[in-house]
Parts: structure tokens; sequence; C-alpha cells
């Protein structure tokens, strides 16, 4: 009898700290605010960016990193007036960087700092693919995928609900931040995206893509190049996840209609 009435209060916490994404409808786990996230991350992409080394502003590729950003964050706050939710990103402050590395890879932090590595620039090879790589991962924070798997590790290791001061004197809470967000991290240190969420951001990512005026169709020869990397190697960061790719692919190739009603060349 105890043994049930722990399991069901379990399962009321459970179905009380629960929202339903308003984009996707879909319900996840938030035992954190978007704005302690938000503080967070700061904190932790200011130590970054004095411990790696930026690509000046002028250079062609950082001007290039910082045209597709702006133009992926105006489609989005359009795509939101839409949706009748015209101030849900303005916790905001998009910036866009360039850093120099090998890696190929790129990454949003909640309350969109977003950084590339050079190492993707010769896998996109244009514009267009890069706007398929940024929306993807601006998709993940503007989703809450980072904020659903921290949740779930705070659940699973007994953190209830946490907010204001008591989110960062946590230790245990801090650590698992670090674990989803530890951007500069080593290969494999990061929680990953589950493969729900991976494929909802290559879906949304590509309606954001192509929102911004980017075409979508170039999304399948982007992801078949990523594919060929990953061919008995080690996968970029961003390809660490649960989908195979041949089941990215096609699910790419499925919204593709979707994707090609929000595109307007520019």
């Amino acid at each position: 009898m105890k043994r049930m009435i722990v399991l069901f209060a379990g399962v009321i916490f459970f179905n009380l700290s629960c929202v339903t994404n308003a984009i996707t409808g879909r319900s996840q786990l938030s035992l954190v605010s978007d704005a302690e996230l938000q503080s967070l991350a700061v904190t932790q992409y200011k130590e970054f960016l004095t411990t790696n080394k930026m690509v000046p502003a002028g250079n062609r590729d950082a001007e290039m990193v910082k045209r597709v950003g702006n133009r992926v964050a105006v489609a989005l706050r359009d795509y939101y007036a839409q949706k009748g939710m015209p101030n849900a990103l303005d916790g905001y402050g998009w910036e866009f960087n360039l850093v120099e590395s090998k890696e190929v890879n790129a990454w949003c932090m909640p309350g969109g700092k977003v950084v590339c590595y050079t190492g993707l620039l010769p896998v996109t090879q244009n514009e267009t693919a890069l706007a398929i790589v940024m929306g993807h991962e601006i998709a993940h924070a503007i989703l809450g995928h980072g904020k659903e798997r921290m949740s779930q590790q705070m659940a699973a290791q007994g953190i209830g609900a946490l907010g204001g001061a008591a989110m960062g004197t946590n230790a245990k809470a801090v650590n698992i931040f670090g674990q989803v967000y530890g951007i500069g991290a080593q290969y494999g240190a990061l929680l990953p995206n589950s493969r729900k969420q991976e494929l909802e951001a290559d879906h949304y990512g590509l309606i954001f893509a192509a929102a911004a005026g980017y075409d979508p169709r170039q999304a399948v020869d982007f992801w078949t190049r990523m594919a060929a990397m990953s061919n008995g190697q080690q996968p970029p960061v961003f390809m660490s996840s649960h989908p195979s790719d041949e089941e990215r692919i096609r699910k790419v190739s499925e919204v593709m209609p979707e994707a090609l009603q929000y595109y307007r060349p520019k």
C-alpha cells in the first residue's frame, strides 16, 4: 500500500510539473524556469568567449554567420506572431559568433547565444546549409529541449522544481546544467538529445530556415553529407543522437512540403 501511495504521488508530481509546448503540442517536464536557465547560460557563454578564439567582425565567414542568424531571428519573431505569441521570445538577447575550431559543430544556448565553429563551414559549403544547421540548433533552444533534459535528470536524482537563488546554489542542479549545456566539452560528455527532440529540431529548424528565406530543399543534400562523415567514424556532436541517418533524411523529406509553405526567397 505504501509503495502504491508513493507511486501515485510521483505520478501526480510528474503531471503537475509538465507543460504543453505551444509549438509542438507535446507535454514536457519542466522543473526550472526559462529565466534561471538564461542566467546560467549567459555566465557560461561569457566564460566560453574568453577562452576561445573568436573570428573577428568583418571577416566574410563571421559576417555570414551573423547575417544568417539575424535573418532566422527575424523569421522566428514573425513565426511566433503568426501563432498569436508575439512576446514569446522577448527574453532572448540574440548573439551570433564564429569560433575557430576544427570541430564540426554549432550550438544555441537558452536566451539565444549562438556559436558556429569554423570546422562546420567546409561541410555546410554554403549559406543555405548553414541556415539549416543554425535553424536546427535554435529549434533545440526555443522548443525547450535542454530544459526538458535537465528536468528529467533532476527528477531522476530526486531534485524537485527549483527557481530563483535555489537554482544557482543547488550543486546537483548546476552540475546537471553543465552536463546538458556544457559548451566546449569533449564529445560524449553531454547528455544527448532524445530521438524525439532531434526530429523536432530537424522539423522546426527547417521551417525557421525556410521562413528566413533559405531554400529548405538543400537540407537533404546537407544531411547526406553529414551522414557520409559519420560512416565508420565518430559523428559530429550535434548528430550524436538516436535517429539513424536514413530516418533523419526520410523525416526531413516528409516535412519538406510544410517547410516550403514558409519559403519566400530573398
